[in-house]
């Protein structure tokens, strides 16, 4: 059974740069792809990036050209960079299978862009 740990949050000024990291217990990739969610208050999570085990990757069309997600499979870590945020990017960020399993979420970690 996988859990996940992310980490790699922060406070950045619009333009900035953060990486974020997942680390998890079980296999990533056991069978499903891996992905990025973040939810804003009052809203559900949204899937924002995702990476299957042959290294495809899909976008949100908001953070295309801007996010890039990555895999570690030695370090059964999931990173996920992100340039050039805004402040709509501003969010909790998880990571998890697509499509996901409820009891795998981790505790997110919070970006915040703002000036």
């Amino acid at each position: 059974q996988a859990q996940y740990e992310e980490s790699g949050g922060g406070l950045v000024q619009p333009g900035g740069s953060l990486r974020l990291s997942c680390a998890g217990s079980g296999s990533i990739f056991n069978i499903d792809p891996m992905g990025w969610y973040r939810q804003t208050a009052g809203k559900e999570r949204d899937l924002v990036a995702t990476i299957d085990n042959g290294g495809q990757t899909n976008y949100k069309s908001s953070v295309k050209g801007r996010f890039i997600i990555s895999t570690n499979s030695a370090k059964n870590a999931v990173y996920l960079q992100m340039n050039n945020l805004k402040p709509e990017d501003t969010a909790v960020y998880y990571c998890n299978t697509v499509p996901y399993v409820n009891r795998n979420w981790g505790q997110g970690t919070q970006v915040t862009v703002s000036s």
